[in-house]
């Protein structure tokens, strides 16, 4: 009998289409590989406009399929998170290690930022084009970003994506469906079952990834030619040396002393989210791919549904980073130096701007500006690096991702622990 199943499973593996054989991985890689060859060809025979008229609409159009389904799959997905755990308490538990793992991170990411970027003197050799002058920049008010994460009614965020709020309201919700037990079970049946049906359009959304990718970054790659990059190349490398570095160096770290799992599997399940985090520079849209790579991983389900969401907003390591080289590197070309004080504010800041602004829209220019601010830096120095904002926000967001999955991983790892020694305790 065993035999006759294995046989009938390999029959079934032979049929199964070369396409779906090769993987989502390589499509993505393949798609994004395509993706900068075609922006190449398209900025070397200056046909951009054709890159933007034909080739963006394919990536938006994915970005909008995306954008359709987070919403309902936040809302659904940590609401059913919250009443599997089935226990305010362990929800706190995994809440408060999710948010001191995002802090953590955050601060060795924008303290490397700041000491590569020091010791790689990120801007020797600028000359400084006060032409270039022109950002305006806003910074948000830290007690308006506080009262902006409560809403006042439950239709706006939904329909604005105000994720932040989103979240509260789920949180709520949730809460409120754990106290009240059985007497709402119907109401939970309906969450379980509309989270299973988000989770079936996003592998539906998932499965044309690599074709948005390639819309994503074709166009990308068109637009920003050499003459807009060479001026600030060592800035640009700089930062993504230090993004790479914390990505390969931290989060293995922090999967080594806090997880069993093989770093061959975490980064080789990871690359899916990380190509599309990078084509499409936006951690919420990347959110259905990263926890479909998070399943693959084998984090559980009540874990991945609660962290994931909770990172794509709040977690930021990879903008610290940018954070930090930029403004280091706007100080050394305006000629100030910067005091122990001043670098100390920058770390501080950046960490606190993480949680504070991520649901403001162009939250890594705006978190900039208030680090900027702390340390007496001119705010308007920004116009220097806004041109090629896209450039390190593709690298940015994909470190960010990934570092939301190195929490899950984390966090998945010390709540199977924590239950081994539960059941152990009251076996004795």
């Amino acid at each position: 009998m065993a035999e006759e199943i294995a046989k009938a499973e390999e029959k079934s593996a032979k049929k199964e289409s070369w396409f779906k054989r090769v993987g989502l991985t390589t499509w993505i890689l393949v798609a994004l590989v395509l993706g900068i060859g075609a922006g190449i060809l398209f900025q070397v025979t200056d046909t951009v406009d054709i890159a933007n008229r034909y080739i963006a609409p394919l990536g938006t159009i994915f970005l909008n399929l995306v954008k359709l389904i987070v919403v309902p799959l936040v809302i659904f997905s940590l609401v059913a998170g919250i009443i599997s755990l089935s226990d305010i308490k362990k929800v706190s538990i995994i809440g408060g290690k999710t948010i001191a793992f995002y802090l953590c991170t955050t601060a060795v990411a924008v303290t490397l930022g700041v000491v590569f970027a020091m010791l790689l003197n990120v801007g020797m050799g600028y000359e400084l084009p006060a032409e270039e002058f022109t950002y305006e920049a806003k910074t948000a008010d830290p007690i308006d970003t506080l009262i902006g994460i409560f809403p006042s009614n439950i239709i706006a965020p939904l329909a604005n994506a105000t994720m932040l709020q989103i979240i509260v309201i789920a949180l709520l919700f949730g809460f409120g469906m754990v106290a009240l037990g059985k007497k709402v079970k119907p109401v939970a049946d309906f969450c379980n079952s509309m989270n299973d049906v988000c989770i079936k359009v996003m592998q539906w959304i998932i499965a044309i990834a690599p074709i948005g990718v390639f819309g994503l970054i074709a166009p990308v790659i068109a637009k920003y030619g050499a003459d807009v990059l060479l001026p600030l190349l060592w800035v640009i490398v700089v930062a993504y040396l230090v993004m790479i570095l914390h990505t390969v160096v931290t989060y293995s770290a922090m999967i080594k002393i806090f997880s069993k799992m093989s770093l061959l599997k975490f980064f080789k399940n990871q690359l899916p989210a990380f190509g599309l985090a990078f084509a499409s520079a936006s951690s919420v849209g990347t959110l259905p791919v990263n926890m479909e790579c998070n399943a693959k991983m084998g984090v559980s389900k009540e874990v991945t549904s609660f962290v994931l969401p909770l990172g794509a907003t709040i977690n930021m390591d990879g903008t610290a980073i940018y954070q930090g080289v930029c403004a280091i590197f706007l100080a050394q070309i305006l000629g100030i130096d910067l005091t122990i004080g001043q670098i100390l504010t920058i770390v501080l800041t950046a960490v606190v701007a993480s949680i504070g602004t991520a649901g403001v829209p162009g939250s890594g220019m705006i978190m900039l500006a208030m680090v900027l601010e702390s340390c007496g830096i001119p705010i308007a120095a920004i116009g220097l690096i806004y041109g090629v904002d896209r450039i390190f926000d593709m690298m940015r967001t994909a470190v960010n991702v990934t570092g939301d999955a190195a929490c899950a991983v984390c966090v998945d790892a010390s709540e199977i622990r924590r239950a081994e020694k539960a059941a152990a305790k009251k076996a004795a």
